[in-house]
């Protein structure tokens, strides 16, 4: 079986589009770059298959039959690929309908774990969980007026009418 070196090429090149462009920042451009890149897997399907054969039909043993499965498998990922590009479009007209542009934005809590661990903190969620915890002890100390915390409002099962 001899591979077709321009095939190989075309696979790669658009690999490394389809990477390059999902990681920048507009929808527009992750879009096309998964296109791309599913495109480039679907060549490299095809040509995992082998050389091509005679149609796989139960019965007929005098040639050598080409493999189904790689076939099925591209068929799939362009049915998957249609179905992500839908909904991506999606999110993209509806991001510029609602901000004029379709950049993603960064995640709030993402600056802020970026910016605990530059300047090497931790977190108040493990202190909370540190918090509760007694020490060796066996004292709360959260617990600061050393008795019962109950509320001393009287409970009623009373409704309101509005």
């Amino acid at each position: 079986m001899t591979v077709d070196l321009a095939l190989v090429v075309a696979i790669g090149v658009l690999v490394a589009c389809g990477v390059t462009l999902i990681l920048e920042r507009s929808l527009t451009r992750i879009l096309l770059g998964f296109v791309i890149l599913s495109n480039g897997i679907n060549l490299l399907f095809l040509l995992a298959s082998g050389a091509p054969g005679r149609a796989p039909i139960i019965g007929s043993s005098d040639e050598r039959m080409s493999d189904p499965l790689p076939q099925a498998m591209a068929l799939t990922a362009i049915v998957i690929t249609l179905g992500v590009t839908a909904f991506g479009l999606a999110l993209a007209y509806r991001a510029w309908q609602l901000e004029g542009h379709d950049d993603v934005q960064d995640d709030v809590e993402d600056a802020l774990v970026m910016r605990r661990a530059h300047d090497d903190q931790t977190s108040t969620s493990f202190d909370d969980v540190n918090a509760g915890m007694p020490d060796e002890e066996g004292v709360d100390p959260v617990d600061t007026t050393g008795g019962d915390q109950a509320s001393t409002e009287p409970v009623t099962d009373e409704v309101k009418d509005s």
